[in-house]
Formats: structure tokens, C-alpha cells, sequence
């Protein structure tokens, strides 16, 4: 199948959402919790977290603000600059997804959803119980797209929580041993497995494949 970009644009919306938000493969499936200046927890479901540095330490996810239907997410994270990031494992699947559904602000995502709020010392914000992997982060800075009108929310990772088991001698994180799911589209979630590591990779070391 070809799709030119006129032929996208007639696409039927639905349609068109689905193919264009499952076009870029497996995203990585996680829930970022946060808090009001109320106690009022908020838990949503995100799959556009990405790297954006190492030292030091930076993460961001991608929103859309709508002047229509408050972000809870983002009002709380400004609010207060903390928010985590959590690895949803196929034991919570239904869980999560269900996160995604337009509750009031009043009506915590980890109550109706059945997930259990915790918490660090000093940290105001939420992490998942059920999740293996946790990440707590201090809001840096919102980069606004304008192309698309979302925002890029950057944070500085702050906290970590990692099992053990999953923690190689060189610092990769295996995620088979933490069972973290990925997103394709809107609503289904996929198994990771891991193929192969290799070297890094330096030109002096670059294999044949087979060419002379």
C-alpha cells in the first residue's frame, strides 16, 4: 500500500488517527503521576517519553494542551514541578490503559484504575506501586512545537528505582526481567523481548556482510 499525502488528508479521521499514531513502531508504555497543591493525585497513560541527556540526567514526554479540556497532568506538574514516570508491566495492562479515560479533576486515576499510590521522602509526587521501574523528575522547562501546538516537557531525573535483577554490571537495563510493555497506536500493548546486544560500534570494527 502507497499513501501520498493527499491521500492521508482523505483519510476518515478515525482511520487516519490510528494508521499516523501507529506508523512510528513500538513506544514505550508509562504512566506519569502527579499531585496537585491539594493532595489530589493524577495518573495518566503516555507514550511519547524520550532521552534527551545523560549528564545530567534528562527526560521528557510530549502533550497536547487544549484550551477546551484541562491537562490535569501538566496543571499539577507547573503547579508543583514534579511528576514520575512509571514502566507499565503486562500485569497492570487494563489498569493502565483505562488511566487514558477523561476523568474529573476530582476523581483520582489511581483509585478508579486500582492502583496504589507511593511515595519518597520529600518528593511530592506519585510513583506506581506495581511498577518496577520508577523515575522521579523535577520539571526543567516546557518547549512548545509549534508546528503541531504540543509541548515537549523536560524534566531532570531526580530519583530512580530499579530491580536489581534487572541492573547489568555495565549499567544496560534488562527489560525482560522488568516485563515493560510498549504501545503501537492508541490502545495495544506489546511484549518486549530481547534479540541480540552488540559492541558499540566503531568503524574499525565494522563486519563485511558479506562484501569485499
Amino acid at each position: 500500500m502507497y499513501l501520498s499525502k493527499e491521500a492521508i488528508e482523505h483519510i476518515p479521521n478515525i482511520k487516519r488517527l490510528n494508521i499516523i499514531n501507529s506508523v512510528s513502531g513500538i513506544k514505550p508504555g508509562n504512566l506519569i503521576g502527579t499531585t496537585d497543591g491539594f493532595n489530589q493525585t493524577n495518573l495518566a497513560i503516555i507514550s511519547s517519553v524520550v532521552h534527551l541527556g545523560s549528564n545530567p540526567a534528562f527526560m521528557g514526554f510530549v502533550l497536547r494542551p487544549d484550551e477546551q479540556i484541562r491537562r490535569h497532568t501538566y496543571e499539577n506538574i507547573c503547579g508543583n514541578g514534579q511528576f514520575t514516570i512509571n514502566h507499565i508491566h503486562s500485569s497492570f495492562i487494563d489498569k493502565a490503559h483505562w488511566t487514558s479515560a477523561k476523568f474529573a479533576k476530582e476523581d483520582s486515576e489511581f483509585i478508579r484504575c486500582g492502583l496504589t499510590e507511593e511515595y519518597l521522602e520529600d518528593f511530592k509526587a506519585p510513583f506506581v506501586k506495581e511498577s518496577m521501574l520508577k523515575i522521579g523528575l523535577i520539571l526543567e522547562e516546557s518547549i512548545p512545537i509549534k508546528a503541531t501546538n504540543t509541548l515537549l516537557v523536560v524534566g531532570r531525573i531526580e530519583h530512580l528505582i530499579i530491580p536489581d535483577s534487572a541492573m547489568t554490571e555495565e549499567g544496560y537495563i534488562n527489560l525482560d526481567h522488568t516485563d515493560s510493555v510498549g504501545i503501537s497506536g492508541l490502545n495495544s500493548y506489546y511484549a518486549l523481548t530481547k534479540l541480540r546486544s552488540f559492541p558499540y560500534a566503531r568503524i574499525e570494527n565494522l563486519p563485511s556482510f558479506g562484501r569485499k
